[in-house]
């Protein structure tokens, strides 16, 4: 130990005295100076006090750039050196300090002198070189000079220790060596001269830095070992009649075989593939220029290449292929049957199927099918000649379309009546005919059973389907079918299978219906179906949503009509109803078989916005705004009110007339009060001592339009039939409030009718204005209980109160007076009183006699002591020039005559 702690300081003093001198300038010294480091490794440093006593290695401590170092990573040396060991762990490059602490005012006059770093970079040490590989490129008809040689580099580099290769190519037996370096992975050497033909090549590359070299494997070959030549030229292929499956191809060497002698590659596909077939190599592994290509399809444009390489073992340059020959083989007669199917439309209003047949190519054609023999059989079948009647039918193919693979027949056969029908098929082209394709189609009752359990998923870009067979012995095959809106195909899958995909080019978003028919031996049995989509995606569009007639005042009815299947892209999982009135949004989820939706609870006389939301599992799209109003009332409301008012207005009037009827009185009394008649007046009926009978009035007499007819000497007979009635009508009377009439002692009527000019309600006692004054007649014979005289009397006249019209009469008691007795002489005796009353005829009738000749009327003395006015025979002293009332006073009130 202690020697070699001797060496160290030995070491060190030997770098101290090395390094130059440095005055004054610093008394810290680190060695080593500018070191390179490879990461990944431990660095030790040493720091060692020059030219001053002030300090000791106690007073050091190092930094790592700005981190101070830990002490226990120190390592003290003597009193004036104290070294650190420091890991190399990333690849950015540091600073190494050794400083002084310090130790006295002094020291801090000369602190940059007690400070030292240095530089630490970082690298790795350089990679082997591997995949070392060269070649020599032909140039026309030489190789050339020029010699490429590239390699992978291994290991890592950091800018600061870059990696530096160089190529080395020794020609073996010259002692000729070319090198050239590089920073890159490849480099190339021109030899002198010529290329080195049939000599050895060494080859190898050397990859060196700051921290070491390192070399690759050596390559040593023949020199003919990298050479790399052109392909075959002049590349031809022929086409023999005759020979269907072959073709001849012919080339050319590329180089002189006194320079390199070469092997052949051949490959072929059908044009438009790109799986290659290549011929084995034992079969071109010699010095060949020509070749038969067999087992090919006939009536097939396939495409060829060829390359070559040297010969030698273990040579990897093949040349590049050659540009592509191409050539048809020949036709030959069809090997495979037709694939034949059929479409059946099912037509409901005739309760009838219809059955188009469709027909592809053969796999096999060998040439182009230029038509199809068909032949179609009805079962039952029709017998002639002891056997069954075939009808045939040939559809040529257009030679506007000469490339299409499939066919469909135009002729439809109707099964309503049939039992069934069978097809076959040959297709036919210029060699001969294919092998038959036939098909059986049986009545809808009796088809055959249906696999089961049919299963469609989408995996891995395409469709697959699995299904259980139906327990049949008779099972030939399976036909799997797929539709679309754009079009149907199918495949044919062994009677084994039990799970495949759908090898056809199927869309994404686009719906196919999935058919597996089981073929029993030529007849087809019932399909089992499934909808799929290969790749689902949102719909393209949503459908538009409307009002179905008109919207009612608490509800509307959205209809709309389901998405195209082409756009809905997915399949509908639902329906989303939105609809708003101002700011609130109201949404109604809906299944997505439903077109229609009732909405309820709305306000009326509103305006709302409604639009539609149709989703599938991989979104969703909406559809554009339908506004509509709903109504203001009910369907009906309006007829409601209008009906219940009109009721209402029958009922009230029907209570008015059923009111009218039952209190027609009251009301009578009320609206039409009754008119006193001038004939029942108490004055006509009543006399203080000769009263009056009235003559009761007929029933047709007309109410207010009397004539009376008194004879003045009939007193007697008045008096003695109304003596017994008399006191009770005059109580009667009394009793009334108004009297009002004509005056029964009057003794004349006018054939008039008397009207009413007042109300019932006026006062008839104050208003003179509107009340008529009629005559009263008293009889000058005394007081009652008197018998008066027969003998004539003048009578007297007292006037009365009434609302009835005057009479003529009444208005002239002068004119009637002096009449009155001219006539009482020559009439003769009439009853005291009589009412006359009838229609307007015996109205009218009265008016005229009275027109004719106006009688006077003759009457009867009522009171004894009253003065009698005298007639025209008479002395006027015997009528008193002053006589007392004699009638009993009326409660209404008369004016004094």
């Amino acid at each position: 130990m202690v020697s070699a702690r001797v060496l160290q300081l030995l070491v060190l003093a030997c770098l101290v005295y090395a390094l130059p001198a440095r005055g004054d300038e610093s008394h810290l010294v680190i060695v080593p100076q500018s070191p390179v480091l490879e990461i990944g490794t431990n660095f030790t440093a040493t720091c060692m006090i020059i030219n001053t006593a002030e300090v000791t290695a106690d007073d050091l401590y190092w930094n790592l750039s700005k981190t101070t170092v830990p002490r226990e990573q120190y390592t003290k040396i003597n009193g004036s050196a104290l070294s650190v060991t420091v890991p190399i762990i990333d690849e950015k490059p540091v600073w190494l300090f050794c400083l002084c602490k310090r130790v006295s005012s002094y020291f801090f006059l000369n602190e940059g002198k007690f400070i030292h770093g240095i530089y630490l970079t970082k690298g790795y040490q350089p990679g082997k070189p591997e995949n070392l590989s060269c070649v020599a490129l032909q140039e026309k008809r030489y190789i050339s000079t020029t010699f490429s040689c590239k390699w992978e580099a291994s290991g890592r580099q950091t800018p600061e220790v870059p990696t530096t290769y160089t190529l080395n190519v020794a020609v073996i037996p010259s002692s000729r060596t070319y090198n050239v370096s590089t920073p890159k992975n490849s480099a190339q050497v021109v030899f002198e001269d010529s290329f080195p033909n049939h000599m050895t090549l060494e080859v190898w590359v050397e990859a060196h830095n700051k921290l070491g070299k390192i070399q690759s494997e050596h390559l040593k070959e023949d020199a003919g070992w990298f050479v790399k030549t052109n392909p075959p030229s002049d590349v031809k292929i022929i086409s023999e009649n005759g020979f269907s499956t072959s073709l001849l191809m012919n080339w050319s060497h590329p180089i002189l075989k006194v320079y390199v002698k070469l092997i052949y590659q051949i490959r072929y596909c059908p044009n438009g593939s790109q799986n290659w077939t290549y011929v084995p190599l034992s079969d071109t592994a010699t010095d060949i220029q020509s070749f038969r290509l067999q087992n090919l399809q006939p009536d097939t444009v396939y495409v060829t290449q060829v390359r070559c390489k040297n010969e030698k073992k273990g040579h990897v340059y093949w040349s590049n292929w050659s540009s592509n020959a191409t050539k048809r083989t020949p036709e030959d007669r069809p090997t495979s049957k037709p694939d034949l199917w059929r479409i059946i439309t099912e037509v409901a209003s005739i309760n009838e199927r219809r059955v188009q047949f469709i027909c592809k190519d053969p796999v096999s054609a060998n040439g182009r099918i230029r038509r199809f023999d068909i032949q179609i059989q009805d079962q039952p079948a029709k017998v002639k000649n002891g056997s069954s009647e075939w009808e045939s039918i040939t559809v040529n193919r257009s030679d506007s379309s000469p490339n299409q693979r499939e066919i469909t027949f135009l002729k439809q056969i109707e099964l309503a009546d049939k039992k069934s029908v069978k097809v076959s098929v040959m297709a036919v082209n210029s060699m001969g005919k294919s092998p038959e394709a036939s098909l059986a189609i049986s009545e809808k009752a009796q088809e055959l059973a249906p696999v089961e359990e049919l299963k469609v998923w989408p995996s891995g870009g395409q469709l697959w389907l699995e299904w259980k067979p139906p327990n049949n012995i008779r099972l030939s095959e399976y036909v799997v079918e797929w539709v679309s809106d754009d079009g149907r195909d199918w495949q044919r899958e062994h009677r084994n299978t039990r799970h495949t995909a759908i090898k056809g080019n199927l869309e994404k978003f686009v719906c196919y219906n999935v058919s597996v028919y089981p073929i029993y031996s030529g007849w087809t049995g019932k399909p089992a179906s499934l909808e799929t989509f290969l790749e689902q995606g949102a719909p393209l569009k949503a459908p538009a949503i409307q009002v179905n007639g008109k919207p009612g005042r608490n509800e509307a009815e959205l209809v709309w009509k389901h998405i195209p299947r082409r756009e809905q892209q997915g399949f509908i999982t639902n329906y989303t109803i939105f609809f708003t009135s101002g700011s609130e949004i109201h949404e109604i989820t809906v299944p997505a078989n439903t077109t229609s939706y009732t909405v309820r609870s709305l306000s009326g006389n509103t305006k709302y916005d409604t639009w539609l939301r149709a989703s599938t599992i991989q979104g969703s799209a909406i559809g554009i705004n339908h506004s509509f109003t709903t109504l203001k009332y009910a369907p009906g409301e309006m007829e409601s009110i209008v009906v219940g008012v009109s009721l209402g207005f029958m009922f009230i009037v029907v209570m008015t007339m059923l009111l009218c009827v039952y209190k027609k009185d009251v009301i009578k009394e009320n609206f039409w009060p009754r008119i006193p008649d001038p004939g029942e007046s108490t004055i006509g009926n009543w006399s203080p001592d000769y009263p009056l009978k009235a003559e009761t009035p007929k029933e047709n007499c007309v109410s207010g339009i009397s004539v009376l007819d008194v004879d003045v000497c009939d007193g007697k007979c008045v008096f003695e039939e109304d003596k017994a009635s008399l006191p009770l009508k005059k109580d009667k009377y009394l009793s009334e409030e108004h009297s009002s009439g004509i005056g029964g002692s009057s003794c004349m009527s006018s054939p008039r009718q008397s009207v009413s000019d007042s109300d019932e309600g006026g006062d008839m006692a104050d208003t003179t204005a509107s009340t008529v004054q009629y005559s009263s007649v008293v009889a000058p014979s005394g007081y009652k209980g008197q018998t008066p005289s027969c003998q004539p009397q003048q009578a007297i006249f007292s006037r009365s109160e009434s609302t009835q019209p005057l009479l003529d009469s009444e208005e002239n008691p002068d004119m009637l007076l002096q009449e009155g007795s001219k006539q009482s002489q020559r009439l003769p005796r009439q009853p005291c009183f009589t009412h006359t009353a009838g229609n307007q005829d015996s109205i009218n009738q009265l008016e005229m006699e009275q027109q004719k000749e106006l009688e006077p009327l003759d009457f009867c003395p009522l009171e004894e002591d009253s003065e009698q006015t005298p007639t025209d025979g008479q002395s006027a002293d015997w009528m008193p020039a002053a006589s007392a009332s004699s009638y009993m006073p009326q409660l209404g009130g008369y004016r004094p005559q």
